[in-house]
């Protein structure tokens, strides 16, 4: 006996190595990878992905918002910054990994959405399912009993049930037999609108994509009675897509007229809260076209010639004169001042490198309405400029400007600089209302605060597939919508004729996923079906009565029991 088991259990195992198992081959593992990438799954977790990867661009600075704090950044840290921009970090959203996941979210959404859409179009022309055989058996069932006296047949009876159905909204086919039958079904909007969210969403990718390679972008400060043209030459910092030529930028020119800020001065609260921010402009469409006379405001962008102007940033920018030790004018313009809080206390930088016979340099606070208290410390009060005083500290020695290195205006390093002004110093810092002139120790020049005007940060955009991306966004939201509300139905009805003459009629209602509306269909159903014979509710006992009879109807077995 041990000896057959031995020899049947090593048939067994030879009958197992001999097995040839299916090799997935080379064109397999294609289809493979394909049926994975295109699974809604994957689309899922891309779009995950993406959502992930976006978040170094918000956390790490970014070349295509500013070059010099990313390199700021990396000389700041020596060891994980060279290793961070390896990686690509500092250029996220034009990084090839980044581009690889946005590349594979779009062909996995198109490989989902193609397919589908082709079943889901031989879904729409085929007829409704065959009648299920126990219609007690669906979620939503009901019977009804039309009398002998109605004179109805039961193919008048299914005539009728297809009339109301059709009027209903529904898809019907009718089934002749010994026992006719209708199928309806309904709700082939919910597929499409699935299939529109995610045409959408593909659209709104494609969309993002050609703004990314075709758009260009620039922020620029203006002076009141600066002019900028929309050329390379006026421009400091120029961000354009991968496929932006700039000879297709269009010559348009806007000059900063005037700039109005209203202040609420009636607020509970202490600071005094912004209201309003008005920039007035002139904009020439072309060198030989009409100078026109705008108003751009926040969140009211200005359309010129295919770009966006947008309203950013505004302040104050005080003038000032600084002469050398040579007595010169080594310097004469506005210096615009970055905002600090919201009572437009501002910091300012001032670079003279063309002063002789050292290179000079200022930076300080520029107050609007300025209050020393009582600690003897002046401090703004105000944001309209009631009382405009600047309290600078000077500098001289060499800027570092000429080394070809880049430098942000508003910032001064004065780690290799020698002080002239500061508090700590003999000569105490530099203060100076308008109009007033400061002459600088050691006889290295003077410097004059001349008078203040008010500047506005305006910035320039072109995204070509802007109006796309919102008609997209749209159509994802309303295929959304009806994904989510919209419900898929099917519905039968059934008779038969009982040997008294009375009719019997069975319905049952099916819902393909959840639908707790339902039992509302199936009442407005029956309370149809009732007014169209002009019969009687009928009572419990009846109820159970037809249905008995329907049930035996469908199994012989059961009225023999």
């Amino acid at each position: 006996m041990s000896s057959k088991k031995k020899t049947s259990g090593a048939a067994d195992q030879t009958a197992k190595d001999d097995v040839a198992l299916p090799k997935l081959g080379f064109l397999g593992m294609l289809r493979w990878i394909w049926t994975q990438l295109t699974s809604m799954r994957t689309a899922l977790f891309l779009l995950l992905m993406v959502a992930v990867a976006s978040v170094p661009g918000s956390i790490f600075p970014q070349r295509i918002q500013s070059t010099a704090v990313v390199a700021k950044y990396i000389q700041d840290n020596p060891v994980s910054g060279p290793i961070m921009d390896w990686f690509q970090l500092f250029d996220v959203f034009e990084s090839s990994w980044f581009s690889a996941i946005y590349i594979l979210l779009f062909i996995s959404l198109i490989g989902c959405v193609v397919p589908r859409a082709r079943q889901h179009y031989k879904a729409m022309r085929s007829v409704p399912p065959r009648t299920p055989a126990r219609l007690s058996r669906l979620p939503e069932y009901g019977t009804l009993q039309i009398p002998a006296a109605a004179g109805l047949s039961a193919q008048a009876a299914i005539e009728d049930a297809r009339a109301i159905l059709k009027k209903r909204g529904y898809r019907v086919d009718v089934r002749d037999g010994d026992r006719p039958s209708v199928g309806a079904e309904r709700g082939f909007l919910k597929e499409i609108g699935n299939l529109v969210f995610h045409v959408s969403l593909i659209g709104v990718l494609v969309a993002v994509a050609i703004g990314g390679l075709f758009g260009f972008s620039y922020q620029r400060v203006l002076v009141t009675g600066d002019t900028v043209v929309n050329n390379l030459a006026s421009i400091d910092q120029f961000t354009k897509g991968t496929n932006f030529d700039p000879n297709w930028l269009q010559p348009f020119s806007v000059q900063l007229d005037k700039f109005d800020v209203q202040f609420d001065r009636n607020s509970t609260s202490r600071k005094v809260q912004p209201l309003d921010f008005t920039a007035y402009l002139t904009v020439k469409d072309s060198p030989e076209a009409q100078p026109q006379q705008k108003i751009l405001k926040v969140n009211e962008p200005l359309e010129v010639a295919n770009t966006s102007l947008y309203l950013l940033g505004n302040g104050y920018a005080p003038h000032f004169t600084v002469r050398d030790g040579n007595g010169n004018v080594a310097f004469s313009d506005f210096v615009v001042a970055r905002l600090q809080d919201p009572d437009f206390t501002s910091s300012v930088v001032i670079k003279v490198p063309d002063a002789k016979p050292d290179q000079l340099s200022f930076s300080g606070l520029f107050l609007p309405t300025a209050f020393q208290g009582a600690d003897g410390v002046d401090i703004s009060i105000d944001p309209d400029p009631g009382n405009p005083k600047v309290l600078l500290n000077s500098y001289y020695g060499d800027l570092g400007l000429d080394n070809g290195q880049p430098q942000n205006v508003f910032v001064l390093d004065a780690s290799k600089l020698k002080p002239l002004n500061d508090r700590k110093l003999p000569a105490g810092g530099i203060s100076l209302s308008g109009g007033q002139t400061y002459q600088l120790p050691e006889g290295k020049g003077s410097i004059t605060f001349d008078g203040l005007t008010r500047y506005a940060g305006i910035e320039v955009r072109s995204n070509p597939a802007q109006q796309y991306v919102l008609l997209f966004s749209v159509t994802a939201v309303i295929g959304l919508l009806g994904s989510l509300f919209l419900s898929r139905r099917r519905i039968w009805v059934r008779t038969g004729e009982h040997p008294d003459g009375r009719v019997m009629v069975e319905y049952g209602l099916l819902a393909r996923g959840e639908d707790y509306r339902l039992s509302s269909e199936a009442s407005g159903l029956r309370n149809q079906l009732v007014k169209t014979w002009n019969i009687s509710e009928n009572s419990e006992q009846d109820e159970r009565a037809g249905a008995e009879d329907a049930t035996a109807a469908e199994d012989p077995k059961a009225k023999e029991d």
